[in-house]
């Protein structure tokens, strides 16, 4: 996660206060062990998603507890999906599923926050979501994974020019 977005996080303590009871919890701390897109793990990811969920969804007026919380466990998983053999079905369609039951074992959630977990992954998945909040998270869900990805292939071309550049003024400085 890009240091901006970890100090907005740390210096808002209405959105730390909604989810420290999910974000402190042992099961729940488990995703840190889990890589979602690239290098970035189930945990931060989610935390991503949440408070970009808990933003939209204050200013637009709509439920943005509920949102924030649900954005937090939509993919407590708990499993390494690049690992063949980890779990069953496809990922994309069985991992809010999962998620979801994951989350309602330790976790007392609310319809809003039940739909938010379990479809968003729509249009992947079936099951249009119920409310805005949900199409919420599928949106910035979309957002946060594309923006991964990007900087995962800034992040790997930055090293390939770092190391051509080593190898050139190693070259350069053999004669």
């Amino acid at each position: 996660m890009e240091q901006k977005l970890e100090n907005l996080i740390e210096n808002n303590q209405e959105f730390k206060d909604i989810i420290k009871e999910i974000r402190y919890n042992p099961k729940v701390l488990e995703m840190q062990n889990y890589r979602q897109h690239f290098s970035t793990n189930c945990y931060s990811h989610s935390l991503e998603v949440s408070f970009y969920c808990y933003k939209i969804c204050k200013k637009l007026h709509l439920d943005y507890i509920s949102a924030t919380r649900g954005a937090m466990l939509h993919d407590m998983f708990l499993y390494d999906w690049h690992e063949k053999g980890s779990h069953e079905g496809l990922h994309a369609f069985t991992h809010p599923k999962t998620a979801y039951e994951n989350a309602s074992k330790i976790f007392e959630l609310n319809e809003k926050e039940k739909d938010i977990i379990l479809k968003h992954m729509w249009p992947v998945c079936f099951g249009i979501p119920k409310h805005p909040e949900s199409f919420i998270i599928t949106l910035v869900d979309k957002y946060c994974a594309t923006k991964e990805g990007l900087n995962s292939i800034r992040d790997t071309y930055r090293l390939k020019k770092a190391i051509k550049n080593f190898l050139l003024i190693m070259f350069v400085f053999k004669k």
